[in-house]
Parts: structure tokens; sequence; C-alpha cells
């Protein structure tokens, strides 16, 4: 009797420990998916940036545990950026270049939180027979397989003094008649051309940071010079980058630019159009422009972590030319480029290099 009515209960027990099992299995894996689920995010960042983003390696690497992040991007020039009046409520997160463009965002959108996880020096593409010119001329000097161009002042007189490349001893080379200039973005809009400004305006300030607005006013007139002959100037230094790739030399003996755009395009393996006939002149002395990602929520947080600890993402960035604020996961890339710069100067304050752009834009 007892045996007859152990049976079924036993058979009921185990039923029971079965569906126990079978549940928490199923709660288990909802739960694990539940945590799997990818967030997106969206956010607005610097042209040059925007392969880094579309990278498979990286949407990869943002994809996985623990970011499970997947992140849309739309670019813009850097100070373009910054004047956009709701990006909080647009957008994410947004990652400018510059610290004058990031510090503007965050006193508008009330943001305290920013990371900088890459930096890069400015830079000038340009040519092996320019480079040769302009060491003929003594602006420029070789160091190993770097060209430097150690008399800025030099050059800045030339341009101011609408000097053509026929005028230089060597101009053989490259027998154009037309204006020294070096070709820029909209100081108004673009990071990069206000870097250039910033640089020009520390060498025609004897060689010291602009730091008041009294200093600015004798400078005007030359600084504009920089500019105003230029003619139309893109918001984005991409354009002028991808100008200078693929127009040659006739369209852009001098581009200033960012190094990692160079050094990204050398990087690739198949179909890079790094010629060997280019070559990026580092001005003496020079900038680093800092790559500043602000959050708007925790979700553009987590992105931040990602962006500044995870060694994959990090090996991403070297491979897009970027040098990277965490020193031990960048000294073991390889740059074809110097690995230090030491001539490095601050560019001038938010307010002063902002009063600089007005003055330089309206004079122009």
């Amino acid at each position: 009797m007892l045996k007859r009515l152990l049976a079924p209960l036993l058979t009921l027990m185990l039923l029971a420990g079965v569906g126990a099992a079978i549940y928490v299995s199923i709660t288990d894996q909802a739960s694990n998916k539940a945590s799997q689920a990818l967030h997106e995010i969206k956010g607005v960042i610097g042209s040059e940036k925007i392969d880094f983003f579309r990278d498979p390696d990286t949407i990869a690497a943002l994809a996985k545990a623990p970011w499970n992040l997947t992140v849309t991007v739309e670019k813009a020039g850097s100070r373009e950026i910054a004047t956009q009046p709701n990006l909080a409520k647009q957008y994410d997160f947004a990652f400018p270049v510059g610290v004058s463009a990031a510090e503007k965002i965050k006193r508008d959108q009330n943001i305290k939180k920013s990371v900088q996880p890459f930096f890069t020096p400015m830079a000038i593409a340009s040519w092996k027979p320019i480079a040769e010119i302009l060491i003929t001329n003594n602006i420029v000097k070789k160091r190993g397989d770097a060209y430097y161009i150690i008399d800025m002042i030099g050059l800045f007189n030339l341009i101011i003094n609408e000097k053509r490349w026929t005028d230089l001893k060597g101009s053989d080379l490259y027998p154009a008649n037309k204006s020294i200039l070096v070709a820029t973005t909209d100081v108004r809009t673009s990071n990069s051309a206000a870097m250039y400004l910033a640089l020009a305006s520390y060498i025609l300030n004897n060689n010291a940071i602009v730091q008041n607005e009294a200093q600015i006013a004798p400078l005007v007139t030359k600084l504009a010079s920089l500019f105003s002959r230029q003619g139309f100037a893109e918001n984005s230094t991409e354009i002028p980058f991808q100008d200078y790739l693929t127009m040659g030399m006739g369209k852009s003996p001098l581009v200033m630019i960012y190094e990692a755009q160079f050094l990204r395009e050398q990087a690739k393996i198949k179909n890079s159009a790094i010629r060997a006939d280019m070559v990026l002149l580092y001005p003496e002395p020079t900038l680093f422009t800092k790559h500043i990602f602000i959050p708007f929520n925790s979700d553009a947080e987590k992105l931040a972590d990602a962006l500044s600890n995870d060694e994959t993402l990090q090996q991403i960035a070297i491979r897009h030319g970027f040098r990277l604020t965490n020193a031990s996961a960048s000294k073991d890339s390889s740059f074809v480029a110097p690995l230090e710069l030491v001539n490095v100067i601050d560019a001038p304050s938010y307010e002063i290099l902002e009063a600089m752009i007005k003055q330089v834009s309206t004079a122009k």
C-alpha cells in the first residue's frame, strides 16, 4: 500500500523539480538576454572620428559585454557643434575636438562630466617637392624621417606679404605662380582652423600666448590675411584633407590637418590614398588638440568608460591615427611619425580665442 502511494508522489516531486529547473533556466535566459540587450545611443562628433565609429571592429567591440552599445553618429565641425542650442535634447553625447568647443558645450548644456580619451597634434599635409623648396629657403628642416617647420615666422611672413611659390629659390620643383597659403577650414566653425589661428597668434605675438584683448588688436590685420585670401572654406577638416588626397599638389600644396587623419589613411592595408611623395610637416611649435567626450546620460557615460579603458577600442583608435592619453596603451604603437613632440604650446583661453575669431572674421 505504502509503495503504491509513494510511486505517484515521487513522480509528482520529480515533475515538479524538472518544471522548476525549466522555469529557472528560462528565467535565467530571459534575464541574460535582457542584460545583453544593446542600448542604442546617438551622438554628434567631429568629422575626423567618423571612420573610427564606423569601423566594424569598433561596432563589434562596443556591442560586447560589458558595454552592450550600438552607437549612431552624425558629423559636424567641432565649433559648429558648440553652437547648437539643444544638444542634450537631440543627442546622448557630443564628441568635439578642442577644449574651446568642449567648454562651451559643457557650459551651455550645464554638464560637468567629460573625458579625453584621444589627442592629436596639428600638422600640415604637404608634398616632398614643396618640402624641398621650403628646406632650400630655410623654412623647413628634416630630422630623421620627419619634416619640421622650424621658421614659422618666415612662413607666416611669406603668406602675409603675399609671396608666390615662384618667388622662392628652387621653385622649379613647383613652378606655380600661385600665392603661398596654408589651406584651412572656416575659422568660425572648425576647430582645426581655430588651432591654426591660435598658433599664428602665438608666433606673431613674439612667441607668447595672447592673454587679453589689448594684445589682439595689433595682430588682427595680419591674422585675417592668413584666412581672407583662401576663398571659400569648408566647415569640416575632412573635406580639405580629401581634396589633398585626391586632387594633388596643384590644388593643395599646404593643408592644415590633424596628424591622425594622415596616419589613419597611411595605416590602411588596402587602398590607402597616401603616396610616397606625400609628407607631413610639423610646425615648431605646434599644438595638441584634445578629443573631448561629453556624455549627456548614463548610457553615454558607459561609452565614455569604454573609450577610456577598453583595450580593444584603444588599439583601434591607434590604428586610426589617434594618440592616447592612456600612455600604457599607446606605448607599444608604431606611429609612422615622431613618437614625441616636445615643442608644444597651449591655445589661448576660451574667451580670448572667441574674441580673436570674432575680430578676425569681421576683418576678413
